[in-house]
This record gives structure tokens, C-alpha cells and sequence, in this order.
């Protein structure tokens, strides 16, 4: 059986096995310090400001707090039925999943449709540009998202107001003569703020579109323009798969947007409308909580809430990653 050959280099040091060089590593004081500042700081804020709240809330939904208590009654999983049992919140419950659809369908395909547009959607012989004037509408595009949302609802119940408001005044001025409430009708309430949002936030995410864009080789522009693609094909087949994990993005925070509301509800339709039409789950906890005093209650809204938008947020992400492997 041949010997295994071993190192005879004159004044060589030992060699020490790799696992005990690896522990040795390991735990050098600069590893350790490294791991502290950079590890362990981030986790222990992260453990004190998001996890530590949202157990207290969990534990606070098993008990009939009513926020002054030192002491609340733990009353098991009783707040949670009674929520599935009451037609607020599941109305409230239904508008939430309702926007968590429409807004970022809508949001994201206008914010797309506007960065081709400003982008690639210019002439389609000599260089890639995007249409006339592309720089100015990025700048007017985006300047509702500098208006913060309680000024955008107060601007937009003005607007929808039946008594002078620009919409039913606009009417007026092509022939028809209406005076609609448009905030206090059951049929035009939830879309007349969802207008509102939309209004606000599809320059942001058309800035955002524009970045990405702006990161795909022209070369693929180029080859796609010389294949004979046209502005629609470019944008569906070409310039979509390569910007697809911005739209993921987008969709998660669209999603997180949807699944909260209270700013523009709260504002547009104090009281989540007629018959609670507007009523979103977020205005109803804030209501829950500080009109009635039932704190339990509305952390367990909290709760379903939470689940429910981190929900939202894996299934985006993990339908993107299938895609991106496909």
C-alpha cells in the first residue's frame, strides 16, 4: 500500500486541519466584533421594533384589553370569531381585497405604459428615444407623488364635490346635467378613490419603471426594432420579461398599499361611506380602538392583517422567481 505523501519543506509549519483553522477563524475577535455590529445590532432592532410589537399585539387579540387594564382577561381565539362574524369587517375586509386587485393592476400598467412611452417609445427608425416631449411629462407625472395623501384626499373630496366640485362642473360643461355626490354614492365611492390613488402614485412608479428600462442594453432594443417589432410587441415581449423584478416590487408595495387605505378613506369618507361602501379594515381597527375602547379587538384585526399582507407579499415574490426560472 503506497505511503501518502507529506509536505518536507525546510521550516514549514505544521499544517493544521481545516476544520480546526475554520473554528479558529471563526472566532477571532474581528470576526466577532463584525458579527455584532453588522448582524447582531440590525437584528436586535429589527427584533425590538417589528417582531416584539407585532407579538404583543398577537398576545393583546387573546384578551378583552379595552387599553387601560394592567390586567386583561385572556379569552382565547374569541376576538377572532367574533370579527368573522361581524358584516363590518368582512365588508371592510372584502373592499381591502377589492383594491388589493384593482390598484396595482391599474397603478403598475399606467406607470408601465408611461415609462415606454418617455423611453423607447419614441420614432422607431434612428436612435431610441421616447416620445416628444418625454422629459416633461416625468417631471408632471410625478409631481402628484410630491403632494403628501391627506392633501390629495382634501384636494380630491373637493373635486368630487356635488355642490361646485370640478367633476359634476365639468359635466356641466359638455351638456349633461348632473349633480352627483360622488363620495356618497354606493356605485362611485370606492372608484372614485381609487382615481385618487392612482392619480398620486403612478409617477412614482413610472420614475421607477424609467430606471429599469434605462438599465436594458439598447443592443436588445435595437435587434428587436431591426425584427420588425412594434411598439406594442416591444414592450410586451421584450422590455416586460426584462424588467419583471421591478414589477414585483411594485406589486408587493401596491399590495401593502392596498391592504392599508386608512389615509385616503379616512379623509375622503370619515365614516367608510354610505352602508360602509369605503370601508377598509384599517379605518375600522383605528375606530375599533380609539372610538369604542375594544383594543383586543382590533389587534386581532391587526393580526389577520398582517398574516394577510405577508401572504400578499411571499405569493408576488414566489410567482416572480417561478417565472424568472422558467
Amino acid at each position: 500500500m503506497a505511503a501518502v505523501p507529506t509536505s518536507t519543506t525546510p521550516g514549514a509549519a505544521p499544517a493544521r486541519p481545516r476544520g480546526a483553522r475554520g473554528a479558529l477563524r471563526r472566532l477571532t475577535p474581528a470576526r466577532i466584533l463584525f458579527f455584532l455590529i453588522f448582524l447582531g445590532v440590525p437584528l436586535a432592532i429589527y427584533v425590538v421594533f417589528v417582531v416584539s410589537p407585532f407579538l404583543q399585539a398577537f398576545y393583546y387579540s387573546l384578551t378583552d384589553w379595552r387599553g387601560l387594564s394592567r390586567a386583561p382577561q385572556f379569552i382565547g381565539l374569541e376576538n377572532y370569531v367574533t370579527l368573522f362574524h361581524d358584516p363590518v369587517f368582512l365588508k371592510a375586509l372584502r373592499n381591502n381585497l377589492i383594491l388589493l386587485v384593482t390598484l396595482p393592476l391599474i397603478t403598475i400598467t399606467l406607470a408601465f405604459t408611461l415609462a415606454v412611452l418617455v423611453t423607447v417609445g419614441g420614432d422607431s427608425r434612428g436612435a431610441i428615444r421616447g416620445v416628444p416631449g418625454a422629459t416633461v411629462y416625468r417631471v408632471v407625472s410625478f409631481f402628484p407623488y410630491a403632494i403628501p395623501a391627506v392633501v390629495v384626499g382634501i384636494l380630491f373630496a373637493f373635486v368630487y364635490s356635488p355642490n361646485g366640485g370640478l367633476l359634476n362642473g365639468l359635466l356641466q360643461a359638455v351638456g349633461l346635467d348632473v349633480s352627483i355626490g360622488w363620495l356618497g354614492e354606493r356605485r362611485f365611492a370606492m372608484a372614485a378613490i381609487i382615481a385618487a390613488v392612482v392619480w398620486s402614485l403612478v409617477g412614482f412608479y413610472m420614475v421607477l419603471f424609467v430606471a429599469a428600462i434605462k438599465s436594458i442594453p439598447s443592443e436588445v432594443v435595437e435587434a428587436a426594432r431591426i425584427d420588425g417589432a412594434g411598439r406594442l410587441r416591444l414592450a410586451v415581449q421584450v422590455v416586460l420579461p426584462m424588467v419583471r423584478g421591478n414589477v414585483s416590487t411594485a406589486a408587493v408595495y401596491m399590495g401593502i398599499m392596498a391592504l392599508d387605505m386608512f389615509v385616503f378613506v379616512n379623509v375622503m369618507t370619515p365614516t367608510g361611506g354610505t352602508g360602509k361602501s369605503t370601508e377598509v379594515v384599517s379605518r375600522y381597527l383605528y375606530e375599533t380602538a380609539f372610538s369604542e375602547s375594544r383594543f383586543g379587538l382590533a389587534s386581532a384585526m391587526g393580526v389577520v392583517m398582517a398574516l394577510l399582507t405577508m401572504a400578499m407579499a411571499v405569493l408576488v415574490l414566489v410567482i416572480s422567481r417561478g417565472k424568472d426560472e422558467a
